[in-house]
């Protein structure tokens, strides 16, 4: 009975893990085919991977695309670790009513879904287009503000802290360390499982983000990579070998990202502390 129930487990796990994988193997080998063998759903490699690289870039700016997304995605992730684990610190290791009153208001604007925020975000930006160009619209920065850290990424930084030792806070206070070198030199190094977790989420987020780039991101050279993804596909005659390739290309980072910090990363979403 033992063995049967493992194997019908194992059964399950790997018919699961098919479904999960089909969907990246396909976009590979559609890759490496022409547009007519992706759309007749082929299943074999093909030949003409080189092909399809030479046209993508011979039809697009992917690689100012790449840096444009490299720029924006690192920015926002540096800032939203920075301003998250300190907003996730100071609400867990200060707690007091109004606190935890302005926390239960934050965690309520994320019932709010983005696309009601965009239209006043867009006015807002407008309008300091002419005072601050270097902020308003048809910038980087105009990506990165709104983005910048998340009423989730605060709540998860603040959940973590609830395991942080606090005998180590004190210890570092008594060693005559003020609060930001306790927070730097003693909270910074111990939670960096979950650092990293909030790293990658962050990454991924930013560097998928399409809805609002498309919207503030007006000239070509602006373009971030799913902005161009995009642009591939709205043509007359889509090639779909093409596509594929540059959906190949623009996944690569975030996956080895993952797989270079996947043990950080289940770590941190256990909430475990090293």
């Amino acid at each position: 009975m033992g063995n049967l129930k493992r194997g019908l487990t194992y059964l399950f796990l790997t018919v699961v893990a098919i479904v999960s994988i089909f969907p990246f193997l396909w976009m590979i080998i559609s890759a490496t085919n022409k547009s007519v063998d992706v759309t007749k759903g082929r299943l074999l490699p093909g030949s003409h991977l080189g092909q399809n690289f030479n046209k993508l870039l011979d039809s697009v700016d992917l690689v100012p695309a790449l840096m444009n997304s490299a720029k924006i995605s690192v920015t926002t992730t540096l800032l939203a670790l920075l301003i998250a684990s300190l907003a996730g610190y100071g609400f867990e290791i200060f707690r007091s009513k109004t606190k935890d009153r302005i926390f239960n208001i934050l965690l309520l604007s994320m019932m709010i879904p983005f696309a009601a925020l965009m239209v006043p975000l867009y006015r807002m930006f407008g309008s300091i287009s002419g005072a601050l160009p270097f902020i308003g619209i048809d910038t980087a920065a105009s990506v990165i503000l709104p983005t910048v850290t998340t009423a989730f990424l605060i709540f998860f930084f603040r959940q973590s802290t609830k395991m942080f030792p606090k005998d180590m806070l004190e210890a570092g206070r008594m060693d005559g360390l003020n609060e930001l070198g306790v927070f730097f030199r003693i909270y910074v190094p111990t939670m960096k499982t979950t650092y990293a977790a909030a790293a990658i989420i962050t990454f991924m987020s930013s560097w998928n983000n399409f809805l609002w780039p498309l919207v503030v991101l007006q000239s070509p050279g602006q373009r971030t990579i799913p902005l161009l993804i995009s642009n591939l596909g709205s043509s007359y005659s889509p090639d779909f070998g093409v596509i594929m390739t540059a959906i190949v290309i623009a996944t690569l980072p975030t996956a080895l990202l993952f797989f270079a910090m996947q043990k950080h990363f289940v770590a941190g979403m256990m909430g475990s502390v090293k």
